[in-house]
């Protein structure tokens, strides 16, 4: 037996080591999921898959390894999901600020800015699981979330993308409500189906 073969396989980490900042929509949001994932969709993905596997020969029932598979990707998403509720700190754009943290863009923050072009843009500092750019809903660890963090109105920064280096100035920052997208099932989840199993 090979040294390496009785190593205990790394436990599953989410994509950042920083901070879960999120909003308290952007938390409801990945709840909902969690729970539809948990109760609805896996329960009905594990029953069309006894019932594959009630059908004999599994080397050959697709239905029966297209299940699994999805059961599989529905565990990994729990997974995913669960820790990243676990270690999310809610940050609610609405609760009153003064001083600096006020005029300042911190995550939450609604800013307005200009481009050397003269271009205008309005975007919210969101968390990584809440990004929208339909919404203008940028996250707070991308590039231009990371520019407008701690600029106030007047304020010249340099965003530092992948494309180039651009300047851009700040023009308003001020805290709102920052509507987030509700969770919808998926056009194709197994539990909008009903199951029938054929006889």
């Amino acid at each position: 037996m090979r040294k390496g073969s009785t190593r205990k396989p790394p436990a599953d980490e989410p994509t950042t080591q920083s901070k879960n900042y999120i909003t308290p929509g952007g938390l409801l949001r990945l709840r909902e999921e969690h729970r539809f994932l948990l109760t609805r969709e896996r329960r009905a993905v594990t029953e069309v898959v006894a019932w594959a596997a009630s059908n004999g020969d599994r080397s050959e029932n697709a239905d029966y390894q297209y299940g699994k598979r999805r059961l599989r990707q529905i565990d990994g998403r729990i997974r995913f999901l669960t820790k990243r509720i676990e270690a999310a700190e809610v940050v609610d754009p609405e609760t009153p600020r003064s001083g600096q943290a006020a005029a300042k863009a911190f995550f939450g923050a609604t800013v307005r800015y200009a481009t050397d072009e003269g271009t205008e843009r309005v975007v919210s500092i969101v968390g990584a699981d809440e990004v929208d750019l339909d919404r203008n809903h940028i996250s707070w660890v991308s590039p231009l979330g990371r520019a407008l963090m701690k600029s106030a109105a007047d304020d010249e920064v340099v965003l530092q993308a992948p494309s180039g280096t651009t300047h851009l100035t700040v023009l308003e920052v001020w805290y709102q409500r920052i509507s987030v997208e509700p969770f919808r099932e998926p056009p194709g989840a197994e539990a909008k189906r009903p199951f029938k199993p054929s006889t």
